[in-house]
């Protein structure tokens, strides 16, 4: 069994800086990527950044330059550092975490987190 949770969004204005945490818990062995998305209401979810262990970082273009990945595997977690925070970035924002849950290749798996709420208003 494995759960990730997202935390760190809420209410901020246009300028502001948020940072989202993603926390896989359960059987996981060790983490393989992270993702993060977003749905704003009315739109498709869309991909906002990933982190690949030994293959780099990969940003939509509405978020170069403001936003940074990571991903820390001692702690199971992703991070999503979010500066000059604009009223377009409102949305919900999922983690994706892709993980071994054995020390076996082919023992791998996907997971989704809940969501987080971030908000972007004066």
């Amino acid at each position: 069994q494995v759960h990730v949770v997202e935390s760190g969004g809420g209410l901020v204005q246009p300028g502001g800086s948020l940072t989202l945490s993603c926390a896989a818990s359960g059987s996981i062995f060790r983490l393989v990527a992270v993702g993060w998305y977003r749905q704003a209401p009315g739109h498709q979810r869309e991909l906002v950044a990933t982190i690949n262990a030994g293959h780099g970082t990969n940003y939509a273009d509405s978020v170069k330059g403001r936003f940074t990945i990571s991903m820390d595997n001692a702690s199971k977690t992703g991070y999503l550092q979010m500066n000059s925070l604009r009223p377009e970035d409102t949305a919900v924002y999922y983690c994706n975490v892709m993980a071994y849950t054995s020390s076996r290749v082919q023992d791998w798996g996907t997971y989704w987190g809940q969501g987080t709420q971030v908000t972007v208003s004066s």
